[in-house]
């Protein structure tokens, strides 16, 4: 588990707040509690992907609003929501707008955290996409322009004669550059070198 991925538990009843960083941490989840979404917020950048335990409702802004803000600041929130038996046309918007499940209290501790490792390991996943992202935009970054315009005509499947003729150069010239774009991006067969680049350019 990542020493910086850690449940953030929005719940503003200290004792239930207290109860479910307990829980998370019995299951070896590290967690981290906060009275408010406004307390989020100041603490957190907000547009780091995060796995969060919210209750749906919470005074001033509420989970859902909560939910909002942090999509819109470009955010990719795994959430699951607490409610309670009259705020599930609120759950369910919630579930629309991306949350991956809404507990109604009382809660069964073990369904609880069944969603919570699910939303955890969603979390870990986008994470792993934006780094593998980075690395890429990186390593694209290390590109001559000649080689970049070379990976742009790669990527539209051009073979290295074509491109020779589009750019003026010999085609041995071509699989020069190209041997140079795979060391650079540090792929280890052309279809792997496409797949990349197509991620990020196309």
């Amino acid at each position: 588990m990542s020493d910086d991925l850690v449940v953030h538990v929005v719940e503003d009843d200290l004792a239930m707040r207290d109860a479910l960083l307990l829980l998370m941490r019995s299951a070896s989840l590290p967690a981290r509690g906060y009275a408010s979404a406004e307390e989020y917020l100041a603490e957190q950048d907000g547009r780091q992907s995060a796995c969060l335990l919210v209750d749906i409702r919470l005074p001033g802004i509420n989970g859902l609003a909560l939910q909002r803000e942090l999509v819109s600041r470009g955010a990719d929130p795994a959430i699951v929501m607490i409610t309670g038996h009259g705020d599930i046309p609120l759950a369910v918007a919630a579930l629309k707008a991306g949350a991956i499940d809404f507990v109604t209290k009382p809660f069964d501790p073990a369904a609880l955290l069944d969603s919570v490792r699910e939303a955890w390991q969603r979390t870990a996943e986008t994470r792993r996409r934006a780094a593998a992202a980075a690395e890429i935009d990186a390593r694209l970054q290390t590109l001559t322009p000649r080689e970049a315009s070379i990976l742009a005509l790669l990527t539209e499947g051009r073979p290295s004669k074509i491109i020779a003729a589009d750019l003026g150069i010999s085609p041995r010239t071509v699989e020069h550059h190209r041997a140079r774009i795979m060391e650079k991006m540090r792929a280890r067969s052309l279809s792997q070198l496409i797949r990349a680049a197509l991620g990020r350019i196309g």
